[in-house]
């Protein structure tokens, strides 16, 4: 290991400030699901509604999230990430308002607040490589990928805390003001650099953009990859009702979390002195993510297992950020992952659903049999896709600067 790219990325102007922003800004949206499926529910009576009403919120996040990067690339991200904080914020506060009676209402409010999701996620990975070269960029995509992961662990566990002592409505009241402050920091940090230049290099259509010899197996790689994770969390919940504990799932989400920062912690400090195929990161997920097939029915073997797969998590990840970055034309960054994260966003839905089905029909094993055949089939997908290569920092710096 090597942590000179770290210490690269502490000096570096910038990276920490926007980091650290997007860290925050992400939490209290993702941390907005617990407390948004406890106010359906206790409107309407049943968890049917609340199902109801998340699906709408993800079917809004998801059109707008191509929307709102697309125009980010256009007219810089600064302005386009403040104004859908602020909105967001509003309208989440609007969803915590209405009345109870009102609960027919909440999926039309609801779709309404997921189309002013802000695009911090993509926003931040536009930046990225106008901010930093080399061995630092492999780093800060590690560390944004490792950065996820603990989001998506500590998000709705701070959502159901905040459920927990106070109400539905609190959690989202709360959740609107801190993301409204914090997607504001965030906005203020954006590199000026992400503005297009109209005169550096021509702007992609979304046909051109989406339609790629490698970025399409890319985009549909990243699909496939959140479809298993979503299939592999429903198979933890599956278990953990399968042994009678309803707590085994939770620490089995956070084994495999506390895997994956590691994972992505030793993946940004490796020295990376060769060329990188990221359909191998696939693959050796893929082979651990089936050997849980065999663990099912020990939750101890399960956890070890869980572990070892988390561990290739965060540098999977990364390893496809990087990719679909380099393979970019930097004016249209933001859309990219934009795309990628409406990608990622429908694949979940339809991961959870197909893995509910595959439990029911043939047992708890078969969600992680799904999951592996999805990873299985995202390692053929990238199996075409060339390396990344290792590239001098000094040089990839002096090119850009005299760009």
């Amino acid at each position: 290991m090597d942590l000179t790219a770290y210490r690269d990325l502490w000096k570096s102007e910038g990276v920490m400030a926007l980091l650290a922003s997007a860290l925050i800004a992400r939490l209290p949206v993702l941390a907005t699901m617990v407390p948004l499926a406890f106010l359906a529910k206790d409107a309407a009576g049943n968890f049917g509604w609340a199902g109801v009403v998340a699906g709408a919120y993800s079917i809004g996040t998801a059109i707008a999230s191509v929307v709102w990067s697309r125009m980010a690339d256009r007219r810089g991200a600064r302005n386009v990430v403040i104004v859908t904080g602020m909105a967001w914020g509003a309208s989440m506060a609007v969803v915590a308002l209405l009345p109870d009676s009102w609960y027919r209402l909440l999926p039309v409010a609801a779709l309404v607040a997921g189309g002013f999701v802000s695009p911090v996620t993509s926003a931040l990975r536009a930046n990225w490589p106008r901010l930093v070269h080399g061995s630092r960029l492999r780093a800060v995509y590690s560390l944004d990928a490792t950065a996820m992961e603990f989001l998506f662990v500590i998000g709705p566990m701070t959502g159901a805390v905040i459920v927990s002592f106070a109400s539905p409505r609190a959690g989202l009241l709360v959740c609107a003001v801190a993301a409204a402050a914090s997607i504001w920091w965030f906005g203020l940090n954006q590199c000026p650099g992400v503005v297009h230049d109209e005169h550096a290099e021509p702007r992609p259509t979304a046909r051109q953009l989406l339609f790629h010899e490698h970025r399409t197996p890319l985009l549909f790689a990243w699909a496939c990859l959140v479809m298993a994770f979503a299939a592999m969390s429903l198979g933890m919940v599956a278990v953990a009702d399968h042994h009678g504990d309803r707590l085994i799932a939770g620490i089995l989400e956070m084994v495999a979390a506390i895997g994956s920062v590691i994972g992505g912690i030793v993946n940004g400090a490796l020295p990376g002195g060769r060329a990188s195929y990221v359909w191998r990161r696939m693959l050796a997920l893929t082979v651990l993510v089936a050997a849980c097939v065999f663990a099912t029915s020990s939750v101890v073997a399960l956890a070890i297992v869980m572990f070892a797969a988390g561990l290739s998590i965060a540098p999977t990840i990364a390893a496809l950020y990087e990719r679909i970055g380099d393979m970019t034309p930097r004016s249209a960054h933001a859309e990219i992952f934009g795309w990628a994260q409406s990608g990622g966003m429908v694949g979940s839905a339809v991961g959870s659903a197909v893995a509910g089905a595959a439990v029911e029909t043939f047992g708890v094993a078969y969600a992680w049999v799904l999951a592996a055949g999805l990873a299985g089939l995202a390692t053929l997908t990238l199996l075409r896709v060339p390396p990344h290569r290792p590239v001098d920092t000094n040089a990839a710096a002096g090119a850009a600067v005299a760009a």
